[in-house]
């Protein structure tokens, strides 16, 4: 074992997974969202009970508390992923979350705030990669951010990893931010495994190609789901559709007979299907009855599929509904990603004032 890590804002546990498969033990976690921390205690039961609390009302001493550390014993990890909605790219079309009014936002505050306080040796901070955007929401918040980190007296590393990169079956970019305790060595992030295409061009290392949805799913039984058919409206436009396209199929511009949707009419993933050649797109946590992707059998993803494509263990359970469970692994950062981003905290890198061994 590397040493004892908090977690906060710990959802369904995906960060805690990778911290714990990293060598690290997750000995306190705080998440508020009822049916999340019934999923953290389900799965994570050598660490103490969940801290079922608003972080707004959790003093840093509770937190440390609950992890069992006294005065005077050290941290040696922090991680955590706020609430992203006030950065979330799918968010941008509302104009209060544009202008930066969304409450959550000082959720990123209190990350830094228990930073300050608790002094770990390392912290690794994951949000949505909109929170990088050059915009009136997203810049200021980035660089209060990154302010907030310096002054709590750490460097760090920051930079937008896509999950299919280093081997989860999802391209899923969202933003790392990883750092230490000022006057040891700066961590940096981990290179890409895998690479590919993504969004029409080349990422990752391309030595090792990305692992596709099909190569995830095979094997994989999973039993049909009520509601996974896809009505309404629009769902018997699905078929004909074919794997890795969207609604852009029923356009004038791509020579449909019929068209259906004016070009770039609707959002990107409006009728998604996965390709199984391809890693699957990002994979939301509130999605509407016509967003995808959608399985390449015409019908919504069911959970165990989903559980693949986000690289969580077949025997990881989750508790709620079927939408509660969508949001929770929707809003989960993939195990495999945090355990190859919580590794690369351990690499042997020369002290800064010591120069090359």
């Amino acid at each position: 074992m590397h040493g004892v890590a908090i977690s906060l804002f710990a959802g369904c546990g995906g960060l805690d997974l990778g911290v714990e498969r990293a060598g690290y033990h997750v000995r306190a976690a705080l998440e508020w969202n009822r049916d999340a921390a019934d999923t953290m205690d389900k799965n994570f039961a050598l660490h103490a009970p969940v801290i079922r609390k608003d972080i707004l009302q959790t003093p840093t001493d509770e937190i440390l508390e609950a992890a069992g550390l006294g005065v005077g014993e050290s941290l040696d990890l922090l991680v955590g992923g706020p609430p992203c909605t006030p950065f979330s790219k799918s968010g941008f079309w509302l104009d209060w979350k544009r202008n930066g009014l969304d409450a959550d936002a000082s959720l990123l505050q209190e990350y830094t705030r228990v930073l300050s306080e608790a002094q770990p040796r390392h912290f690794v901070l994951e949000n949505v990669y909109a929170l990088t955007y050059n915009n009136r929401a997203s810049r200021p918040a980035y660089e209060r951010l990154l302010r907030e980190i310096e002054e709590a007296g750490y460097t760090y590393s920051a930079k937008v990893l896509n999950a299919a990169d280093y081997g989860v079956p999802q391209s899923r970019p969202r933003l790392f931010i990883i750092g230490a305790r000022k006057g040891e060595p700066t961590p940096e992030l981990p290179a890409p495994t895998h690479g590919g295409k993504w969004e029409r061009r080349a990422t990752g290392n391309e030595a090792t190609p990305h692992v596709t949805a099909g190569q995830a799913l095979e094997g994989l039984i999973a039993d049909p789901e009520p509601g996974e058919d896809v009505g309404g409206r629009y769902g018997h436009l699905l078929p004909d559709i074919p794997p890795g396209d969207n609604y852009l199929f029923y356009t004038e511009k791509r020579g449909h007979p019929d068209p259906q949707f004016k070009w770039r009419g609707k959002y990107w993933s409006f009728l998604l299907k996965l390709s199984p050649d391809k890693p699957s797109p990002t994979i939301q946590a509130q999605p509407g009855p016509y967003i995808g992707p959608f399985h390449w059998e015409n019908r919504r993803l069911r959970v165990p599929e989903i559980k693949r494509l986000f690289s969580y263990p077949d025997d990881f359970e989750l508790v709620g509904t079927r939408n509660s469970i969508q949001a929770q692994l929707g809003n989960s950062v993939p195990p495999l990603l945090a355990e190859k981003v919580v590794r690369s905290l351990l690499a042997e890198r020369p002290h800064p004032d010591t120069g090359p061994q």
